[in-house]
């Protein structure tokens, strides 16, 4: 971060909310409250919900929570009835949550009241990281028009369209391989089990190069990704891939990566991988580098006892990867939007 302007304010007021409710922020305490808001939440927009605890508690009381400003909105009984989250996920760009109890009367003016504080936070962290100008970017359920009409009314603008894919784990997966000319390696691991940083490097030169003509691309520094990365609680160091191909000169160069992490079970059942990010060197497309990474995680989700593989694509990608993912048997399961606000400081 850059230093703070040392006249510039450090904190936001807390807002007065309307009737009975006030506002304050989460605590460790208050996890199973906001467990049961997630809940209502992807309830309301999937059929189903399958939230982690933990994951819930990571971004309240854990490293999730140190690059994040929340408030809570609570009652006589001091139980949150709604929840709102601003992340400063890199320089000019907030992501913003928000979760509400569509049952209590005043809950339009509460989101309303909510999401001009979330505005707030997002200036401020703009004014601390010393830019001036930044994005809000909130992901709805494609088919809740509340929460929509709630963000038009902050002044967001829908943008883009996101499909959630699943797609299950089959007998003889296991024994999946690369495409011919791709080799695929896991990122290599000091004795300690920490990985190696040139590896890591890579890792994060490979994605910011691959995803320079996507949507919504932004600048993320080394430090931040990997720190992002090690904040989810299903993260694993040894779910980090890189592929290589051989150039003109033959010598084996990175094309691609494949970063990964732990799905909790549903249910109680087995769990699964969830593909964070996948990336292909614009150079080395066409050359089955995708399809060799994704088997690589197919196959090793297989061979640990995982039920499915879970991802994200942009519905309209340049690259077309939602084709891509069908073709290897993954299915949408559910739909978001993305709609952003972006704010020019004075």
């Amino acid at each position: 971060m850059s230093p703070a302007d040392e006249t510039a304010p450090t904190e936001i007021d807390v807002p007065d909310l309307p009737g009975p409710w006030t506002a304050r922020v989460p605590t460790y305490g208050d996890v199973d409250a906001l467990v049961r808001l997630r809940h209502l939440d992807e309830l309301q927009g999937t059929g189903e919900a399958h939230v982690d605890p933990a994951g819930i508690e990571n971004e309240v009381a854990g490293q999730a929570s140190w690059t994040r400003r929340q408030l809570v909105a609570v009652g006589d009984d001091d139980v949150p009835i709604a929840w709102i989250t601003v992340h400063d996920r890199a320089a000019g760009r907030a992501l913003v949550w928000g979760y509400f109890d569509r049952d209590v009367a005043e809950v339009d003016e509460i989101a309303g009241v909510l999401y001009a504080w979330a505005e707030e936070v997002a200036i401020l962290m703009a004014r601390i990281r010393g830019i001036d100008a930044t994005r809000l970017d909130e992901s709805p359920f494609a088919d809740d028009t509340r929460q929509a009409g709630w963000l038009e009314q902050a002044g967001y603008a829908k943008r883009r369209t996101w499909l959630h894919m699943e797609r299950p784990v089959r007998d003889g997966d296991a024994d999946l391989e690369p495409r011919e000319g791709v080799l695929v390696r896991t990122v290599e691991k000091h004795e300690n089990g920490f990985p190696v940083a040139s590896d890591l490097q890579t890792v994060h030169h490979m994605l910011e190069t691959s995803f320079e003509d996507h949507f919504n691309n932004y600048r993320e520094s080394f430090p931040e990704f990997v720190q992002r990365m090690r904040e989810e609680p299903g993260h694993r160091w040894d779910q980090w891939w890189l592929a290589y191909v051989t150039d003109e000169d033959g010598e084996q160069v990175p094309a691609g990566t494949v970063v990964c992490s732990v799905l909790p079970g549903k249910h109680g059942g087995p769990e699964g991988t969830y593909v964070e990010y996948i990336g292909v060197n614009r150079h080395a497309r066409g050359r089955g580098v995708a399809k060799s990474l994704l088997a690589a995680v197919i196959s090793d989700a297989a061979r640990r006892g995982r039920n499915r593989v879970g991802l994200e694509v942009d519905a309209d990608s340049p690259t077309s990867a939602d084709q891509l993912y069908l073709s290897m048997g993954w299915e949408t399961d559910y739909v978001t939007d993305s709609w952003f606000k972006d704010l020019t400081l004075d």
